[in-house]
């Protein structure tokens, strides 16, 4: 794929997902939720999450306003965790945060699918506190569970 391409398929999944957001709502109690801020951009998210007996991400919500890269980045992780275990969760957390901090290969990028169009934001430090923001959250919700 050429750099122009790419970049075209870039822009068109994140403003399809900023447009678009999938999973896009809030949860009805009981739930797990947080909320998270990006205080040098005024980006939001706020994250609502249900576990089965299993710790099986059954469903997930979020709602948030702020620049296309993190409305975008959280609608493609509800997409990529739902159904899958707390644990898988952050091993796709872990894999996303090393792509767009440029900290080395993901250890399964087939996992991440769209989300690797993301990995040109390590170039732009606010903007990788941006795409990381719903993972930061879903991280939080998890923890307090």
């Amino acid at each position: 794929m050429s750099p122009e391409e790419l970049r075209d398929l870039y822009q068109s999944v994140i403003l399809d997902h900023s447009h678009k957001p999938r999973n896009h709502g809030e949860l009805p109690a009981p739930c797990l939720h947080a909320h998270g801020d990006n205080p040098s951009c005024g980006d939001e998210i706020d994250i609502w999450v249900k576990l089965d007996d299993q710790n099986r991400i059954s469903d997930i919500k979020f709602t948030g306003q702020g620049c296309a890269i993190s409305q975008a980045s959280a609608s493609m992780m509800t997409v990529k965790i739902k159904g899958k275990t707390t644990a898988e969760a952050a091993a796709l957390r872990e894999d996303f945060r090393r792509i767009v901090m440029g900290d080395g290969k993901p250890l399964n990028e087939d996992d991440l699918g769209e989300l690797t169009l993301l990995e040109g934001v390590q170039k732009f430090p606010q903007r990788v506190k941006c795409a990381m923001l719903g993972w930061r959250a879903l991280e939080q919700a998890i923890e307090g569970a």
